[in-house]
């Protein structure tokens, strides 16, 4: 990345992490993977029970990687022969995980969090449950505003992970959200988090690239 573009994001990611914390939740800048690393380590106890939202971003920093370890005792959504029974215990115990990891859809310079899921179970864990909430974040999910996080959704976010797991929806194959009303739609519930009560709760990692849809 040119230096320059790289000064500009991290100048960026300073000021939304400032908006996080005014919202009450904490916000971190990490250099590189090896960071993020240490940075959840600091955070998630070792040994403590682990759960993780569907995220592009958490296989491309590595972390489902590290959470497989044997560090944590860990939650795995993606082990290989789950059935949909499988899955839903997993979903449903991920309540009462100690910390639960995600990406977000779009974080805003104001310090919210946009999220919108297809079956709910992602957005409800963060907005209750767990202990806590690491949420690992490139620096391409920061936007302006709400309506900026509508629209990255729209024209970025939905139709990439549609192409990616193969549902037959119209922004699969125009690009675009379509506003659909197909049975395979994936966005089903929209969450906006403005703020957090519970203090020391939702922890933003960001990193000065890009990662995710």
């Amino acid at each position: 990345m040119d230096k320059n573009i790289a000064w500009v994001n991290e100048q960026r990611i300073k000021r939304t992490i400032k908006a996080l914390e005014k919202n009450n939740m904490e916000g971190y800048l990490v250099e590189n993977k090896e960071q993020l690393l240490e940075k959840i380590q600091d955070i998630a106890e070792e040994g403590s029970l682990v759960a993780c939202g569907g995220s592009v971003t958490l296989f491309k920093t590595g972390v489902i990687d590290f959470l497989r370890t044997g560090k944590y005792d860990f939650l795995d959504r993606y082990k290989e022969n789950l059935n949909v029974n499988d899955l839903k215990e997993i979903f449903r115990k991920s309540f009462f995980s100690d910390v639960y990891f995600t990406s977000s859809n779009a974080i805003t310079e104001n310090g919210e969090l946009y999220n919108v899921d297809g079956t709910g179970n992602r957005v409800a864990a963060m907005l209750y449950g767990p202990d806590k909430v690491i949420v690992i974040a490139g620096v391409n999910k920061i936007v302006k505003n709400v309506e900026e996080a509508i629209n990255r959704n729209e024209e970025i976010a939905a139709p990439a992970n549609a192409k990616r797991i193969g549902t037959k929806t119209p922004c699969a194959s125009t690009g675009t959200c379509m506003d659909c009303y197909s049975p395979e739609r994936i966005c089903c519930e929209y969450t906006l988090i403005k703020r957090q009560r519970v203090s020391q709760r939702i922890h933003v990692i960001f990193l000065n690239e890009d990662f995710g849809y």
